[in-house]
């Protein structure tokens, strides 16, 4: 591990290198919580060869005047001694006249939109998170890496950090790293060794008293936070704000969202501490739409086995009652002998472990006859009739009432799933969903007769399911359209495993990999 002390060190490193550079920004007097930083990318990212950069500097521009910069704790043989162990590349331990020459007075500074410091520490740290921003851009700057890694416990840093770099659009991918808790489960913060045994005791009812509102809110028996509030209060600690927020937009929001974060800052004898605790009634829940041949299924499929998510073909349950429906010699269009073998059926989805779901209908496995081009030349058809769709979409509610899932099919976040924590409208040009249903009739073993007439079938089935009467094909007002044409499965996922953790953070929903 190298220890670099000047800007010209820093150069001189980075120009030897040609692997990504992992940059983990730290104040020094490390502990456990910035050792996950720092092995976040030994654990995740192997065989990029990558190099982490954590960087130790006290920024004087983000202290308000009667704030501990002077005093703030500073050991820097001991942080040297904790980034080697968790396997950091290189320590930079600039001076202030290598990061703010002349003067921080003599530098540009970033001043961060209103509505992101109206609530929590912005309101009652003025100016704090403009210091924050300022040099924060300035060691993107000169270290130039490929990520950064932060840490979520200090949430709205976290998230004005992420606002900074898309706003000026830097090519810097971010990733949170969820909070880290000792044996008592308080936070670990560099300013918890100012904690005398005393402020100790009272400490660790913070967490505590969050975590239970966490409960009450989930059983729907928190109404007030005043009662939050006043246990604090009776636990000893000083209340500096207790607010809850939207999670993303930093904004105040009723008790009553479905996501939402309680945020806190109390005073333990001379140490300020801040902690949050999320509030969510359910687990998340992803709606995937498009059209036929777009990938849903194979997309959906693997995002939900990465996320630890339970994977809900839709499209599955209509092919199902469409095999249905063809086995007992029903007219397609015969709506009455159609409401009537829906009323008595038994359809049923199994998860099987690392396996594709089992389509069960009548005691019948079906899981791969429905997949026949019969069955597709048919589907819209019975999918469009009323009684079809009210019956399964109560279905699918049941399914998703207690959250944890990922949805995938025509009409889920307009009709089924509004409410959906993240809705992806998935699409792809007409040839290129032709051919890869072309491919997936070959692999099946059926005979098609051409990619000309896969495209016709496929533009005629859009048209379908677009202008039925009933939940057509829509694009939800809220979605994000992603276009896989050039795209590999991989990357298809990975944009979408992004965009879920942009609205839901690890403390919510770990990933089975974490």
């Amino acid at each position: 591990m190298e220890i670099l002390r000047t800007l010209q060190d820093l150069l001189r490193w980075r120009s030897k290198l040609d692997s990504p550079i992992y940059l983990v920004p730290t104040m020094g007097n490390l502990h456990k919580g910035h050792e996950e930083l720092i092995k976040y990318p030994l654990h995740h990212h192997k065989k990029n060869n990558q190099k982490t950069l954590v960087s130790i500097f006290v920024n004087p521009t983000q202290f308000g005047p009667d704030e501990d910069f002077e005093s703030y704790p500073r050991s820097i043989e001991k942080d040297i001694s904790i980034v080697e162990s968790a396997g950091g590349s290189a320590i930079w331990a600039p001076s202030v006249d290598d990061v703010f020459p002349d003067g921080d007075e003599s530098h540009f500074s970033i001043q961060v939109p209103k509505k992101y410091i109206s609530t929590m520490c912005g309101k009652t740290r003025p100016g704090h998170f403009n210091g924050v921003a300022t040099v924060v851009m300035r060691l993107l700057t000169l270290s130039r890496p490929s990520s950064i890694i932060l840490g979520e416990k200090d949430w709205q840093q976290y998230i004005i950090l992420k606002e900074l770099i898309q706003d000026f659009n830097l090519t810097v991918k971010v990733i949170g790293i969820p909070t880290i808790r000792d044996i008592d489960n308080l936070a670990f913060s560099s300013r918890n060794k100012y904690l005398t045994s005393e402020d100790k005791r009272k400490s660790i009812l913070l967490p505590n008293i969050l975590s239970k509102a966490s409960k009450e809110f989930k059983s729907g028996k928190l109404k007030s936070i005043n009662k939050i509030k006043n246990s604090l209060k009776e636990a000893g600690l000083k209340v500096e704000y207790l607010e809850i927020v939207n999670p993303n937009t930093l904004q105040s929001v009723n008790i009553s969202s479905n996501f939402s974060l309680l945020a806190a800052c109390v005073h333990c004898g001379k140490t300020r501490l801040i902690d949050h605790i999320f509030l969510m009634n359910r687990n998340p829940i992803v709606a995937i739409d498009g059209p036929a041949g777009a990938g849903k299924s194979t997309v959906t499929r693997a995002f939900a086995n990465e996320l630890g998510l339970i994977y809900l073909d839709t499209g599955a349950m209509y092919r199902a009652v469409t095999w249905l429906i063809l086995k007992e010699g029903i007219d397609p269009n015969d709506v009455n002998k159609i409401q009537h073998i829906i009323k008595d059926m038994k359809l049923e989805i199994v998860n099987n472990s690392n396996k594709d779901s089992s389509i069960i209908i009548n005691s019948n496995n079906v899981t791969k006859e429905i997949r026949a081009p019969y069955i597709t030349s048919i589907v819209s058809i019975v999918s469009s009739h009323q009684i079809v769709r009210e019956a399964l979409t109560i279905q699918q509610k049941k399914i998703g009432v207690n959250g944890g899932i990922v949805a995938e099919g025509r009409d889920i976040g307009t009709t089924v799933f509004p409410q959906s924590d993240l809705k992806i409208f998935l699409t792809a040009t007409i040839t290129e969903r032709a051919k890869r249903r072309l491919a997936d009739l070959e692999q099946q073993g059926h005979n098609y007769q051409s990619l000309e007439d896969l495209k016709v079938e496929i533009k005629e089935r859009d048209i379908m399911d677009m202008s039925r009467n009933i939940s057509p094909l829509i694009k939800a007002s809220d979605a994000i359209e992603i276009i896989t044409d050039g795209l590999t499965i991989r990357e298809v996922v990975e944009r979408i495993s992004d965009l879920f953790r942009s609205k839901i953070p690890q403390e919510i929903w770990p990933s089975p990999k974490i």
